[in-house]
């Protein structure tokens, strides 16, 4: 058996869901390549938020002066999970070359700058799948405990404006006005208006999906094993056969690395493991997003539901969900919500994570067939349509519409 195409997107999360439809959209011919559902995975399971505002990379100077603590303590929003920490290494140095103060400056500068106009470029992506009732612009909060945490969030909220971040303080008063829901909160909240949210990322990733195939795009469920050069293009091994391809493009999240190496480019992609649990009927108690910052997680009014999800474990790719994190995300949602039920289901995904907190985007550097798209980390929703515009400019030999310099392979 083989098949052949114009372009290969191997991958079917969000980011390569979003290419694959983009590049349909040019006309051209796209085979979407993984043994999975499109959409599931991270895709689905995450906390629905385009973060326009997520301008801070995840190594700062304030984590790094945290980072011994992260080693201990099982219970942190950040973890690391011990038995990884070995194979964990060489990623955890970089993170902490890239958490000094000029390279977290310089990354954050870089984040903003691809996520200046995520929100813009998402209600565009949802009105075309048609679906833009699945957008909701009702902005996102942060919720400060206490005057201490008020205080600890001004200092963030400043280095965010100087980044071209719209954000409001607000009085716990004003808190109590727009979410009445919620329990009183005495260091108020930060409220970004330019925040969007898919109220269900699940139904959102179907629409996203079923559009790109009724704009040609054609799905091959089976593993991508291998890459190389061939003759025209790019040959790919699958668990259903060979691929021919004249350009690919890795989009396989958390399971890039492997393949990037085959295009000749050795990247430090590690795995940022996520969970969420559900309350089935409890959407009614918030109207946006809205994430306690002393514990890590958002509380997300999805349909029909209230989602917890969030925080960061650092732990590869082969581990069984951890109960203790589950545990604890139930407990920051009860210290919010004190009458919740039980969770009705629990989830566990797998993020691809970059020290440096950005994406991997760009030609290979030995294979320039082969485009990287991954690596998006906690940002892989926010980043897809910019993603997109991205390969879509290479791929027609135009001009990305950000700087992508930064973004590349080569920096490694």
């Amino acid at each position: 058996m083989g098949e052949s195409c114009e372009i290969a997107v191997i991958g079917a999360g969000v980011i390569g869901l979003a290419v694959a439809h983009r590049l349909a959209g040019e006309g051209r011919d796209v085979l979407l390549i993984d043994p999975a559902e499109p959409g599931s995975g991270a895709s689905h399971g995450n906390a629905g938020t385009v973060a326009g505002y997520a301008v801070q990379p995840l190594g700062t100077p304030a984590m790094l002066r945290s980072l011994p603590s992260l080693l201990f303590d099982r219970d942190s929003p950040l973890s690391i999970r011990r038995a990884a920490i070995l194979s964990l290494a060489p990623w955890l140095v970089r993170l902490v070359v890239a958490s000094r103060p000029a390279a977290a400056a310089r990354g954050a500068r870089l984040l903003a700058g691809l996520l200046a106009d995520a929100g813009d470029r998402w209600e565009g992506l949802a009105a075309e799948v048609g679906w833009p009732g699945g957008l909701a612009d009702r902005g996102c909060l942060y919720l400060y405990a206490d005057a201490a945490e008020g205080a600890a969030g001004a200092r963030d909220i400043a280095a965010r404006r100087a980044l071209g971040v719209t954000v409001e303080i607000l009085s716990p008063g004003d808190l109590a006005r727009m979410e009445p829901g919620l329990p009183a909160m005495a260091g108020g909240a930060a409220f970004f208006p330019g925040a969007r949210f898919l109220r269900d990322p699940g139904r959102m990733m179907a629409r996203l999906a079923e559009d790109a195939r009724a704009r040609g795009v054609r799905l091959l469920r089976a593993a991508a094993r291998g890459l190389g050069p061939e003759a025209g293009g790019v040959g790919i091994a699958t668990g259903a056969g060979h691929v021919r391809a004249r350009r690919a493009v890795i989009a396989a999240g958390a399971h890039s690395r492997p393949l990037a190496r085959m295009a000749g480019d050795r990247v430090p992609l590690d795995t940022e493991r996520g969970y969420h649990l559900e309350y089935d009927g409890e959407e009614v108690r918030l109207t946006r997003p809205a994430c306690p910052v002393a514990r890590g997680f958002y509380l997300c009014p999805m349909a029909g539901r209230l989602r917890a999800a969030g925080t960061v474990e650092l732990g590869g790719l082969g581990a069984p969900p951890s109960a203790r994190r589950i545990a604890r995300l139930d407990e920051g949602a009860r210290a919010v919500f004190p009458d919740l039920p039980a969770p009705s289901r629990s989830w566990m995904g797998l993020r691809p994570s970059i020290p440096d907190s950005l994406p991997v985007v760009g030609p290979a550097r030995a294979l320039p067939e082969v485009i990287h798209a991954f690596g998006h980390g906690h940002l892989g929703v926010t980043l897809a349509p910019v993603t997109a515009a991205i390969v879509a400019a290479l791929v027609a030999g135009r001009t990305p519409p950000v700087d992508i310099a930064g973004l590349s392979p080569g920096r490694f």
